[in-house]
């Protein structure tokens, strides 16, 4: 679903319509929220896509260094038993009955488990190669696993990742005896890339396959990838109306990224079209995949044609972005004129669009016979088709960017921080120990949810932040695996928090909530501390989730586990904190100037600990904006702050002022005139500070 702006303070809860009853009154639903279900989030389809171009070196190159086998089936252990026992594998753990293809209903047709060599002659994992052509949707509604399979197709550094050791599995007529019916496949799950075993039986009906099939009949590579996504999933019909951007993540271990093309207006806002195509460009041109579809509002919608020749509830691959160059000749190079464009796929391999630059347009005659050769121009009903970026823009109303993540240092490319970390929303009767708080509408418990730390070392700095629920099987013993509704706020902190949060702070941004596997948001943010509340929109639920802070530096991205400084041995002997204070600095006015104005910061003194704010240049006005967080072990020691003018040889002392920072005291915000160091006689210096002070004598008030 698309995402629009929050309501001020509160979260955004964007939910399918089972869930939608239950949302609060402060909750802000997006329209999108309110369809049926045939479209609970962004790219959840009854079919998808994705597009690649081609990937390049050192981008994600850490990704694939760590696979584990899954449920414990070693590939190469199976292997070996079936090749010395002479007998084909028959996995256990997905057997060839209907608990395999469906979690609930009955079978239609007689459904016969067949192996490949009992379907036609010849077997073969590929046919001339692998294509995005070569794909077909069966009789499941699972279009977008079959879009992003062919998104896959396109690119070979991706495909030979999940179809590992392609040659050694392929069929080898001269070898008979070394074929075993085993196969294995490789997705990322959780954080964590999988090796999924399966047996090569697929269900068949009149000797036809049911699901996903190539165009060639005896190419299995796509029927056999999608039993074993199948197998992850608990059953065929689990993969019947998904969501694009779960397919794109398992096939690279990127980071998804929904972009609501009507929300944002991108149709008729220039500017922010073409920012965002450039963006789209960059991350098709590193390796990206891209999908873009038409929501379907009403259950009449699903799957119907416009008169434009596109399917509303339905992703389509985005298979090539570029600039296309108008013109002929030299003419072409000396105008510079260009066209930003995008190529996509119909998952059926038909149904095209019929509008300006569809295959038989007479706005071809624009563009060279080279320039189109380049392009890889048809004129074909083969489901693939260019339009401009102002149409796709036009015509659809979401497109999700999948982003390989580049986290090599030997890359000429950006190169990112990741920090990477599991955890859970879990329930228990102490408050201090629950972990499933729900959103921000529940106050009295929101500050229970897990917590994570992290800095942002730049001046600004972009920060990619995904989180992503652990996928549930669909199983007859367990029915569908729901998503819960979840999302996530980052607070500004103090520069110097190490414990949790226990009331509000700066809201520096938020997530929406959406009952997806995965929720994700860019944003630009100052240098500074901040923290990161993961949360079930409802409190009580558990589920266990993975955290993934992108930043340009290293962020110490960490969970804050502890309410409170811990009691020790040496507490009696070197005391325990009695107070906490917050001592937040918004600026100062009046300072000692010069010609070009004071470079003026802030140090917060207590108990030996200290807090620097950023220097402020140019002005005798600045605004700090920076906070302290202090346990007090001695109250009765007053807080200095101090002012200091930033010189290229020594920083000039500019002013002090001292806090008491009682907690009787009312007044939390103080404007304070400087005064030097003169411990017996200070005398007033040049300027004020104004200052926001909060005090308790419950460690946990702050």
């Amino acid at each position: 679903m698309p995402a629009p702006a929050p309501a001020p303070g509160q979260p955004q809860l964007d939910l399918g319509p089972e869930l939608e009853a239950a949302a609060p009154s402060g909750c802000s639903l997006s329209s999108s929220a309110r369809a049926v279900p045939v479209s609970r989030e962004p790219g959840w389809t009854h079919g998808g896509a994705a597009g690649v171009p081609p990937p390049l070196p050192g981008a994600g190159a850490t990704m694939f260094s760590c696979v584990k086998p899954y449920e414990d089936q070693s590939y190469s252990a199976l292997r070996r038993d079936c090749l010395r026992q002479k007998v084909l594998f028959e996995d256990p753990l997905f057997p060839a009955t209907d608990d395999s293809l469906y979690y609930k209903g009955t079978p239609g047709p007689t459904v016969r488990w067949k192996r490949p060599k009992d379907i036609c002659k010849d077997p073969r994992l590929f046919v001339d190669g692998i294509s995005s052509h070569d794909l077909h949707q069966g009789q499941v509604g699972n279009c977008w696993f079959v879009a992003a399979c062919s998104s896959l197709a396109s690119r070979e550094s991706l495909w030979q990742k999940v179809i590992p050791d392609w040659k050694e599995q392929e069929w080898d007529p001269e070898k008979p005896d070394a074929y075993g019916g085993i196969f294995h496949f490789r997705f990322w799950r959780f954080g964590e890339w999988v090796d999924v075993v399966i047996d090569d039986r697929l269900p068949t009906v009149n000797n036809q396959l049911i699901y996903c099939h190539s165009n060639a009949r005896n190419e299995f590579w796509c029927a056999l990838v999608e039993k074993a996504y199948a197998k992850l999933a608990g059953c065929y019909q689990a993969l019947d109306g998904g969501n694009t951007a779960d397919a794109l993540v398992d096939f690279t271990g990127g980071v998804s990224e929904p972009i609501d093309l009507t929300e944002g207006d991108f149709a008729n806002d220039e500017t922010k079209r073409n920012q965002l195509f450039e963006r789209m460009l960059k991350v098709h041109s590193r390796g990206g995949l891209i999908s873009a579809s038409i929501k379907a509002m009403t259950a009449a919608d699903m799957e119907a044609r416009l008169a434009c020749g596109l399917v509303k509830g339905h992703a389509y691959a985005v298979t090539d972005v570029r600039k296309v160059r108008l013109g002929h000749g030299l003419l072409a190079f000396f105008k510079s004129e260009k066209l930003d464009m995008i190529r996509l796929r119909n998952p059926w391999g038909e149904r095209e669009w019929n509008g300006p630059w569809s295959d038989t347009s007479e706005e071809w005659q624009k563009v060279s016979k080279s320039e189109r050769e380049k392009m890889g121009v048809t004129v074909q009903d083969d489901g693939e088709f260019w339009m401009t970026f102002e149409d796709v823009c036009r015509y659809f109303t979401d497109i999700i960017k999948c982003r390989l993540i580049n986290t090599s240092y030997l890359s000429i490319h950006k190169t990112w921080e990741e920090a990477r970390l599991h955890g859970a929303w879990m329930q228990h009767e102490d408050p201090r120990q629950n972990r499933s708080g729900g959103c921000i509408n529940h106050k009295e418990t929101f500050f229970q949810n897990p917590q994570y730390i992290f800095d942002v070392k730049k001046p600004e700095d972009e920060v990619l932040i995904c989180i992503q629920q652990r996928p549930k099987r669909s199983t007859r013993r367990e029915g569908k695996g729901e998503n819960l509704a979840i999302g996530f706020d980052i607070y500004k902190v103090e520069e110097n928090r190490q414990y949790r949060m226990h009331s509000l702070q700066h809201k520096a941004a938020s997530s929406i909530y959406i009952n997806s596997r995965s929720v994700f948001l860019r944003t630009e943010q100052p240098e500074g501390r901040y923290v990161i509340i993961p949360t079930t929109f409802e409190p009580g639920h558990t589920g266990e989730f993975l955290l993934r802070v992108f930043t340009d530096v290293p962020s110490n991205c960490r969970e804050l586990r502890l309410d409170e400084p811990l009691h020790t041995c040496w507490s009696s002997l070197c005391g325990y904190p009695q107070l906490v204070t917050q001592v937040h600095v918004l600026g100062a006015a009046g300072l000692k100037d010069s010609p070009t104005g004071a470079n003026s910061y802030v140090i917060i003194k207590c108990e030996g600990d200290k807090v620097r704010s950023a220097v402020q240049k140019g002005t005798s006005t600045p605004e700090y904006n920076v906070k302290g967080i202090f346990y007090r072990k001695k109250p009765s020691q007053p807080i200095t702050v101090q002012v200091w003018n930033h010189r290229v040889l020594k920083d000039e002392f500019l002013g002090q002022v001292h806090l008491k920072a009682d907690p009787d005291d009312l007044q939390p915000l103080h404007t304070l005139h400087l005064r030097d160091r003169n411990s017996r006689q200070p005398s007033d210096l040049p300027g004020t500070v104004a200052v926001h002070i909060l005090s308790s004598t419950s460690l946990m008030a702050v």
